[in-house]
């Protein structure tokens, strides 16, 4: 029995024991031994290769995250601490109301991405201190927040405030005693009514010139052209001209007959030439908008001369920025020039007023040939919200389209106050659907349309 007992021996030592049964024969012990146990375990020694392959990569990651960890948490640390610093001045203007829109949106921008980095690190690591940077960060965002919607009100009243304080200012600056105009129905109030066409002509060029504008000469003490009607069509892509058309009666006008034809310039881009459908023949000049400039151009009939005078303002609204629009935009009607009983005007918008109208006097020096611009007021109406506008006693009213037959005056802005109307329903009757310019006549009391190659006139009730 000994090498039976040698056998389970040296299983023991493999970790496995077996019991072999045998039997004597010819005085000898055999016995059947299953050798398979004693092979290589393969399986085995894969499940552990596995298993040390993954914890070599678990640390790996780790070594990763470590290195995150001391890299990139100063960085988000360090700009959390000089966003905080920089958050920390607005806290008192936050209280004042002084500071800007800007600087807050600029801050919000900054934050955000802030978020996006800390997010990344803090999927990765979730510890104690990328959850007290998470909590210091969505503190950031909620003081931001509130200062934004604190800003948007105090921001609003002060802007409204100034802006009521600037339209006052310039209502009592340098405005004669009669601003509101020398005639009984200028101290009546607004418009009442405005009546059907009175007169409808067409463009003595065709219809097809569907942009300018006309009107009768609008000085009430002219010395020269007292009863002319004028006619300035644009030409060249329905946006520049260079000439004007004048006829010395009513009846000649209506007729299309005894003209004078002026060249303003010598091409369509000159820079005396003229740009979008607006202007006004006050006196014995033409008054309109210069090509490609902020600059007001008035052409002296008797001299042939053009002088200039530039608008004010930060960031003019000019090379179809900020045209007529409301249904059907009118290319480059960003300046409108007009006249009524208290003088000359323009109709334009900045930047600095966010698009919305601004209204200026024009005034013209005879004696010391210069053309300047003496007051500016700002309005809350959007230009592009408006289809035009014209000067009626130092008001100005503004059209917005109803159909292709029916323009409404619904809004006035008065100069002399600083007050404006909103309420207004005042219709104005057409031929066609797009109205190129409006202009008014403080002789006759009407209105002027160029209505796509269409010239219409109105008279106005106070």
């Amino acid at each position: 029995m000994l090498p039976f007992l040698l056998l389970l021996l040296t299983s023991l030592k493999g970790g496995d024991a077996q019991s072999v049964l045998g039997r004597r024969k010819d005085g000898s012990c055999h016995c059947e031994v299953n050798s398979t146990m004693w092979s290589f375990p393969v399986l085995k020694y894969e499940a552990v290769l596995l298993q040390v392959k993954t914890c070599e990569g678990s640390l790996s990651s780790l070594q990763e995250q470590v290195l995150l960890s001391t890299t990139r948490l100063p960085q988000i640390q360090a700009q959390v601490e000089n966003v905080t610093a920089r958050l920390q001045p607005f806290q008192y203007l936050r209280h004042e109301g002084l500071y800007t829109a800007l600087s807050l949106r600029l801050l919000g921008q900054e934050l955000s991405q802030l978020e996006i980095g800390l997010s990344a690190v803090h999927t990765q690591l979730n510890n104690t201190q990328t959850q007290k940077l998470s909590t210091e960060v969505g503190k950031l965002r909620k003081d931001v927040e509130k200062m934004q919607v604190s800003d948007t009100i105090n921001l609003k009243t002060v802007k409204e405030n100034l802006r009521y304080l600037k339209n006052s200012v310039e209502s009592c600056k340098t405005i004669p005693k009669d601003f509101k105009g020398q005639h009984r129905y200028c101290m009546k109030g607004l418009i009442t009514n405005i009546s059907e066409p009175v007169t409808t002509s067409t463009s003595p060029y065709g219809k097809s010139y569907i942009s300018g504008s006309w009107g009768r000469q609008a000085k009430m003490d002219a010395e020269g052209e007292k009863d002319s009607y004028w006619v300035q069509t644009l030409l060249n892509s329905h946006i520049y001209g260079n000439t004007l058309r004048v006829y010395q009666t009513y009846e000649d006008f209506m007729a299309s007959v005894n003209h004078k034809d002026y060249t303003l310039a010598p091409s369509y881009n000159h820079a005396d030439a003229v740009e979008g459908p607006s202007g006004v023949l006050y006196g014995e000049a033409l008054y309109y908008h210069c090509y490609g400039s902020a600059d007001i151009c008035r052409y002296d009939l008797k001299t042939m001369s053009v002088k200039r005078a530039t608008l004010p303002g930060t960031g003019v609204g000019i090379k179809n920025k900020f045209p007529y629009c409301y249904y059907d935009c009118r290319p480059h009607s960003d300046v409108d020039v007009e006249a009524d009983e208290t003088g000359l005007w323009v109709i334009y918008t900045t930047l600095s007023n966010h698009g919305n109208l601004v209204v200026s006097r024009l005034v013209w020096d005879g004696e010391a040939q210069i053309l300047t611009v003496t007051q500016t007021w700002e309005t809350r109406l959007f230009k592009k919200a408006v289809s035009n506008a014209f000067m009626v006693c130092g008001v100005m009213y503004a059209t917005r389209y109803v159909n292709d037959y029916r323009e409404e005056v619904f809004y006035a802005f008065d100069t002399a106050t600083g007050k404006e109307d909103n309420s207004l329903a005042l219709p104005l009757e057409k031929v066609a659907k797009g109205v190129a310019s409006l202009g008014y006549n403080p002789i006759k009391r009407q209105i002027y349309m160029y209505n796509d190659g269409y010239l219409l006139a109105y008279q106005t009730y106070f």
